[in-house]
This record gives structure tokens, C-alpha cells and sequence, in this order.
């Protein structure tokens, strides 16, 4: 960061050492030793649970049913705020989770919703450049060594930490496992795990499909979080500090260069934007995907197969 101190100070954020240095997690207190007490990220995380809490009480009251004294409008969203975060819970419990849990889709529309609304906050949280605006702020008012020692007490995004996505993937898998075993018992998870094999391949499916239920489902979930947020904010990062290169150099050079680069920024953006929307859904789904997969499939398929073969239904089954 020593090259910042001779760029203007409205350039601060654009002049880091590297583009990685406005996405990667950075401390605020730490110890002698090195370890972080607190840093820019734990700072985004705490932001998100308030966010997620006051706004969730909002909703909720917004949504509830009022009494009875007001009639048939007793049963209208509040505010449109609400009726959008209505609309995203009801789209993502009947269209996206029913089709698959059926019967378990209440039971686990709680979890499966906090999954998705952390996930896209602390994803939303990440899109707005706070770290740089307090590091701009202390460069202009606070003098506080905040920006010369690049700390943030809040800041960066919290779901491009790989321990972030770790955690919550760790979290994930717990939820799936746990929802296995509650509908098949500890003897039929087991059994499902072996996929009724005959003894010597079971044992090899058993060691193949258990480490796809602990470790590979879960490093999948949380690789993908993790790079999709990097490379996104890391492609941004390069774009804008392509004008902090060419500042006070000749017009000509520096005016094609910023234009450019501000236009690109803008579309990767909206790219972003979406992408924080997309990974939040993909990591929900997923999830859901791997509570289905641990069900009664056998049960479900001779179910379906009786009514196929049922008086009346020929013509479906040749069909």
C-alpha cells in the first residue's frame, strides 16, 4: 500500500498492491502471534445476521395475517419489500424444493430459506465496496492507519472466504446427512449407501458413497461458492485499477483506458449482481438435490410402476 500515498486520495481504493488485496479477507486486531481476532470479514458476517434478523422481523409482520377487523385485506403483504421476499420464499418452496422433499417440504423450508437468504446477503454485502470507503475516510479524515496498514473492521466478501463456504458447506452436510438418517433410520442410510449390491461391491460402494456424503458433496458446495465469488470480484478489481495505472498520464491514453474500463466494470457488475443471486439459488438447490437423493426411491418407483400397470392405464405406460 505504499504506493498510494502518491496517488490522490479519491484513487486510494483504485492503487492497492493487486486486485486480490480488494477481495481477500483482512484483519482488524490480531495478536503477537498472528492469529486474527477480528477482521473485515467477520465484520460483513455480523452485518448479514443483523440485516437477516431485522429485516425477517419486518417481513413477518408485514406478511402476517392482521385481524379480523379489516376484512378481506387482512390477507394482503404490507409492503412491497415484503411482498418480494414473499414472492422468493413461496417461488423457491413450491417450484424449486415440493417437486423433490414432497412431503418434507415444510419441515425443511426453514433451513433451506436461512441457506439461501445468509448466502445471498453476505453475496449482496460484497458487491458494495466498504472496506474502500472507510479506507478512502481514513485517508481523507480519520488518520487513523487503517488504509496504510490495509485493516477494516468491516468489509470484502465474507462467502469468497474459502472458510466461509467451508463452514456453511460443513453446516450443509450435517443438514443432509442428518435429514438421511431421520427418513431412513441409521440401517436403511446405511443400506441406501450401498445401493443394494451384492457383498464385495457393496463394500467398495459403501467406501465410494459415504465419502461422496461427507467429504465430496460438501469441498463441491464449497469450492464453488468460493471461486465463483473470487473470480468475479478479482476481474472487477483489475478493470478499475487499470485507470489508477494511467492516471496523469497523457489524455489520450488515460481517457480511452478509463472509459473503458468504467463500461466494462459496469457490465461485470451486473454480472456480479446476478451471479450473487444465481450461487445463493445453486447452493440451496443442491442441497435440496442431496436430501432427495437419500429417500425411499425403491418404494416411490414400485408405487409408480403399480399405477402404470393399473386397469385404465395402458395406454399411458406404451406412451
Amino acid at each position: 500500500m505504499n504506493q498510494t500515498m502518491t496517488i490522490p486520495g479519491h484513487l486510494v481504493t483504485l492503487a492497492a498492491g493487486g486486485p486480490d488485496q480488494h477481495v481477500y479477507n483482512h484483519p482488524f486486531f490480531s495478536t503477537e502471534t498472528g492469529w486474527w481476532i477480528w477482521s473485515g470479514n467477520m465484520g460483513n458476517l455480523m452485518l448479514s445476521a443483523i440485516i437477516l434478523v431485522i429485516g425477517g422481523l419486518y417481513v413477518a409482520a408485514k406478511v402476517r395475517t392482521g385481524p379480523a377487523s379489516q376484512g378481506s385485506s387482512r390477507y394482503i403483504t404490507g409492503s412491497r419489500f415484503a411482498h418480494l421476499i414473499e414472492v422468493f420464499c413461496v417461488y423457491l418452496r413450491e417450484e424449486v424444493v415440493r417437486p423433490l422433499l414432497h412431503d418434507r417440504t415444510n419441515k425443511m423450508m426453514p433451513m433451506l430459506w436461512t441457506m439461501f437468504f445468509f448466502i445471498l446477503v453476505n453475496n449482496l454485502l460484497g458487491l458494495i465496496p466498504i472496506m474502500d470507503i472507510i479506507h478512502v475516510l481514513d485517508e481523507k479524515f480519520l488518520h487513523l492507519g487503517w488504509a496504510a496498514d490495509h485493516r477494516t473492521p468491516i468489509g470484502g466478501t465474507a462467502t469468497q472466504n474459502i472458510w466461509v463456504t467451508a463452514s456453511l458447506a460443513i453446516v450443509s452436510a450435517i443438514f443432509f446427512n442428518i435429514a438421511a438418517v431421520m427418513r431412513l433410520g441409521i440401517g436403511g442410510y446405511l443400506k441406501h449407501l450401498t445401493g443394494g449390491a451384492p457383498i464385495g461391491v457393496n463394500v467398495l460402494l459403501f467406501i465410494l458413497e459415504g465419502a461422496g456424503q461427507i467429504i465430496i458433496k460438501p469441498v463441491a458446495l464449497a469450492i464453488r461458492l468460493f471461486a465463483n465469488m473470487t473470480a468475479g470480484h478479482i476481474l472487477l478489481a483489475t478493470l478499475f485499477m487499470f485507470v489508477a495505472q494511467v492516471w496523469g498520464k497523457s489524455l489520450v491514453l488515460s481517457g480511452p483506458i478509463t472509459i473503458i474500463s468504467a463500461l466494462g466494470g459496469f457490465a461485470i457488475m451486473l454480472l456480479e449482481l446476478f451471479v450473487a443471486f444465481l450461487q445463493a439459488f445453486i447452493f440451496m438447490f443442491l442441497t435440496t438435490v442431496f436430501i432427495s437423493l437419500m429417500d425411499h426411491h425403491d418404494e416411490e418407483h414400485g408405487h409408480e410402476h403399480g399405477h402404470d400397470h393399473a386397469p385404465g392405464h395402458e395406454h399411458v405406460a406404451h406412451a
